[in-house]
Parts: C-alpha cells; structure tokens; sequence
C-alpha cells in the first residue's frame, strides 16, 4: 500500500513538474462583413500557431461598420489587431489615440493590405427594374440601400464609386456633386455598416438593388441564396483595399505583440490566400487571384487616389462633418 502510494505521489510530482503552455486570447476588431472569412480563417491560424509554439489560442471577434469600429478601440476596445477596409481607420488609431505605430503601413507587404474588393450591386431575381449601370440607380422607381458613409467604409466606397462614375461620364465636379446626391435621396435606410445594410435589403425586403462589397454580393447571390438574387457588375468601381495593422499600445501592455503579428503575418501564406478567393476576395498574391480570376466580372476599377487624391483627401472633402455628404444628403 505504502509503494503505491509514493509510486502515486511521484507520478502527481511529475505531472506538476510538466511545463504549462497557457491559452491566450486575441482580439480582431473588424469591419461588418468579415464574420463568416475570419470564422474560417481562425481555425487555420489556431492550427498553424500550436504546431509552430505548442501553445492554443482562443480568436474573439468584434465586427461593425468599419469607422465605428475603429471608433470603439479609440474608446476603450482592447483591440490586439484591427483587420479594415479602408486605411482612414487605421490612421485615427495613429492620430487620435497614439494606439497605432504610425508606420503601420511598412509593417506587412502590399502597404499591409492582404486583399482587395470592391463595389458591385445586389439586384432581385430577374433583375425587374433592368439595372446596368449607375445611372440606373437614380431613375425615379430605383431605391438603393447603401449603408451610412459617416460610419462605414463600405458605404464611402459606394460614394465613391459614385462620384467615380459621375465625375467621368458629366466631366465636371459640379455634375459629380449632383448625381451623388440624387443617388443618396433614394437611399431608404442609412444602416451603420455593410451588413446591417444586407440586412435591410435580404430580409427586410427594402429596397431594389443592395450596393456592397464583391464578396458580400457574390457570397448571397451564389451561396445563400441564389434563386432570389442576381449580381450587376457596373461599368466602372471603386478599388477596396482591406488593410490590418497591430495595435501596439495594447499588444505591449497584454504581452501578445508576438501572437498578434504572427496572426496578421499569416494572412499572406498561401493557405489564407487561397481562403480570401473561395470568400470572393481578390487575393494580393497575383499568382493565386490569376488562378481564380474567372470568378471575378471583369470590371474597371479606379483608386481612391485616382477618384480623390487619396483618402486624407477624401476624408477631409467628403465625409468629414461638414464635408460634402453632409452637404448634399437629404433624408
């Protein structure tokens, strides 16, 4: 009795005596549509890091309009990483909240943007009030649903693809300024973000034609629910880069900058690029995004450079308070 009991206690000794890999935990604050490609992209990067560390990560998401996200770290959000769609989000880290290293961009490749999209349109099945182009959306028995461009980046890419349009067809700002803000006065409900806005239009069942991203169009119109919905693919679009960045404030203070970094550095492994073209996503590896090019409609796509001499640009001009939304919205 007396030997089992020591041969029990040594094996409790050693047991003790093993080292302990603890959980960590990681925050991704995110924009509205990116729940269902985080929710598989998760798993790999948990997969990857305890075959490289041994150690087991628990991913929390937090998702929103992509400015009210950026918003709520600003306010408190413990954030480790932010994965957005527009860099404007990111710089209000670095302005505002000192959160963010100011040379954020030079941290990842592609200016730390793992992927791009852009703004096509969600029409009902058949297409019933014959959608083609922009100038469709303004025609007297269009409603479009477009979320809030104040808050979502989305919904400042569906601006500008506007203005895009506008300002090339009419060649003149004042004609631009006009046609952005016929388009704006049709819009029924301004939601927060891009899936609010989905929300409205797939389930409420408001409005004619749904602007959104590429992937969140695609996604219901081939997945979810393809008996209900077509995809239009407008002449001329807007070029969405998604950038990530760390945001070392917090990351330094918790003890995750590693984790944090090797989560966004992973983006751009072959497996994660092969994920964003199966999410609809244009993948940054050329290689990958030629393999699946045949998903995505042709299309002319501009940069917010091109369309607005950059987002600081677009941001002070357009959207800030006061800008030219504010000007020419009417609810």
């Amino acid at each position: 009795m007396i030997k089992k009991l020591a041969l029990l206690f040594s094996l409790v000794m050693a047991i003790q005596s093993l080292p302990v890999v603890a959980e960590v935990g990681l925050l991704n604050v995110s924009y509205d549509v990116t729940r269902e490609l985080y929710n598989d992209y998760n798993p790999l990067f948990v997969k990857y890091w305890r075959g490289k560390t041994g150690q087991d990560v628990v991913i929390n998401q937090s998702h929103g309009g992509s400015s009210k996200q950026a918003r709520a770290v600003i306010d408190g959000l413990e954030a480790d990483v932010v994965t957005m769609n527009q860099e404007t989000d990111i710089d209000a880290l670095v302005e505002k909240g000192g959160l963010v290293d100011k040379n954020w961009r030079s941290r990842f490749p592609d200016d730390s943007a793992p992927y791009r999209s852009t703004i096509v349109f969600l029409v009902r099945k058949g297409n019933p009030k014959a959608i083609k182009d922009w100038d469709d959306l303004i025609k007297d028995n269009v409603s479009p649903v477009i979320p809030n461009p104040k808050t979502s980046g989305n919904g400042r890419y569906s601006y500008l693809g506007a203005w895009a349009y506008a300002s090339r067809k009419y060649g003149a700002e004042n004609k631009a300024r006009d046609f952005v803000g016929k388009l704006f006065k049709r819009v029924p409900v301004l939601d927060t973000g891009g899936r609010g806005a989905t929300t409205t239009f797939v389930e409420r069942g408001i409005g004619d034609v749904l602007l959104t991203f590429e992937n969140e169009v695609y996604l219901i119109a081939t997945r979810l629910n393809p008996k209900d919905y077509d995809v239009v693919t407008p002449s001329v679009s807007i070029l969405a880069d998604a950038p990530v960045a760390v945001v070392d404030k917090i990351v330094d203070r918790k003890g995750t900058r590693a984790l944090a970094e090797a989560y966004l550095g992973y983006l751009w492994s072959e497996q994660a690029q092969r994920l964003f073209a199966k999410h609809f996503l244009r993948p940054a590896s050329e290689k990958i995004f030629q393999e699946n090019q045949s998903q995505f409609a042709p299309i002319k796509l501009l940069t917010v450079d091109e369309v607005a001499g950059g987002w600081a640009n677009a941001q002070k001009k357009h959207f800030a308070d006061r800008g030219v939304f504010d000007q020419i919205y009417t609810r």
